[in-house]
């Protein structure tokens, strides 16, 4: 998978993917990550991107044509699956998003930055909009990084354990049980005596009850 990010602060991106299974994903071949900084198409001896909104109120708007020009460049060399946009105000996302995100072969990532992106470019180039939560940062650099973390780690090979994955919250639509490993006594807390049974299928039951429980405590809206 090939994942290319524009961006005005790629040392951010690179920063939050240069370790653990995004690098490893890196390092195996399994990934490839692509940063572009767009201030390289920034207009006039201080290559700016951004200009007021029309119509008034605060903030800037970062610019079409320097939007355009790399956008158009990009895509006369490389075909993508998704051109993503991070907004605060896209589709919401979610782990059955990552999956299918994460067959493509190529993706390419948009971050906004000040009061975001002249809508011409949404509308000309982005086939999709994502969002990771109901508020709002100071950039798209750090949902790009969300996004692309949360996609090598899916790819095959990029997790010691493949079958971990599968394990994870919200794969199976619950949130995953709760988890234990050494000491079997800790503070006079016990490890839950199932676990330690040897028997596969009552385990199974009661990781599944207890993901059916969490869920229902702490995610009702999942079980809707």
């Amino acid at each position: 998978m090939i994942v290319d990010v524009v961006s005005l602060f790629p040392e951010i991106v690179s920063a939050a993917l240069s370790h653990s299974i995004p690098q490893r994903a890196i390092d195996k071949g399994l990934a490839q990550l692509n940063l572009i900084q767009l201030r390289d198409y920034g207009q006039g001896n201080y290559r700016r991107v951004d200009d007021y909104p029309y119509g008034g109120g605060g903030g800037m708007v970062m610019a079409c044509e320097p939007l355009g020009q790399c956008l158009d460049a990009l895509l006369e060399k490389n075909s993508y699956d998704e051109v993503i946009y991070l907004s605060p105000d896209g589709a919401r996302f979610n782990q059955p998003t990552a999956n299918r995100l994460s067959l493509g072969k190529r993706l390419l990532l948009l971050c906004g930055h000040y009061k975001g992106i002249d809508q011409r470019i949404r509308d000309r180039y982005v086939t999709l909009e994502i969002s990771i939560g109901d508020y709002v940062l100071s950039g798209g650099e750090l949902a790009a990084a969300v996004v692309v973390d949360s996609l090598f780690r899916l790819l095959p090979g990029a997790m010691s354990d493949e079958t971990s994955a599968l394990t994870d919250s919200f794969q199976d639509g619950l949130l995953a049980p709760p988890v234990y490993t050494r000491p079997e006594l800790w503070r006079e807390m016990p490890v839950p005596s199932v676990l330690l049974s040897g028997h596969d299928a009552e385990i199974s039951k009661w990781r599944h009850e207890q993901a059916l429980e969490r869920t229902r405590l702490r995610r009702p809206d999942m079980l809707d």
